[in-house]
C-alpha cells in the first residue's frame, strides 16, 4: 500500500479500538528488513516527537518545556508499534485498546500533579 505521509498520517489522531483518543501522529519510525527494504515501524506521538519534527529554536523550547514537566527527562515519545493500526481514514484507528499501550510521561506528570488533585477526581463519573 503506497501512503503520502504528509498528507495521509501526519497529524491525524490516533484512537483505540474503542474510539478513545491516544494522541496525534508527530512523526513515523522507519525500520529496514532483512533484504534492506525500508518499511514503516511505528507512529511516534507527543511532545518529543513534535519538537523534532519541528526542529530549530521552537522545536528546542517545546522540548524543554516539556522536559521539566516531567520526572524523568528528556521526554521520549510514545512510540506505536504500526502492526497495531488496524485502518487509516479521517483517523488512524488501533486494533488495541488505549490501556494496552504504554502511557505518557507527560501524562503521568498531569494526572499527579494536576488531575489527581481536583476533588472528587478518584471517582467514576456516572
Amino acid at each position: 500500500m503506497r501512503m503520502q505521509l504528509g498528507r495521509q498520517l501526519l497529524d491525524r489522531q490516533i484512537v483505540d479500538r474503542d474510539g478513545r483518543l491516544v494522541g496525534k501522529v508527530d512523526d513515523v519510525e522507519f525500520g529496514v528488513d532483512t533484504d534492506g527494504v525500508p518499511y514503516m515501524a511505528a507512529l511516534l506521538s507527543g511532545h518529543g516527537a513534535l519538537a523534532q519534527r519541528i526542529g530549530g529554536r521552537a522545536g528546542r523550547l517545546l522540548l524543554a518545556v516539556a522536559d521539566r514537566l516531567v520526572d524523568e527527562p528528556p521526554v521520549t515519545p510514545l512510540r506505536v508499534p504500526y502492526r497495531l493500526v488496524e485502518r487509516v481514514d479521517s483517523a488512524v484507528r488501533l486494533r488495541v485498546g488505549l490501556d494496552e499501550l504504554p502511557g505518557s510521561p507527560m501524562e503521568h506528570w498531569l494526572r499527579r500533579h494536576l488531575i489527581d488533585r481536583i476533588p472528587g477526581s478518584n471517582r467514576a463519573s456516572g
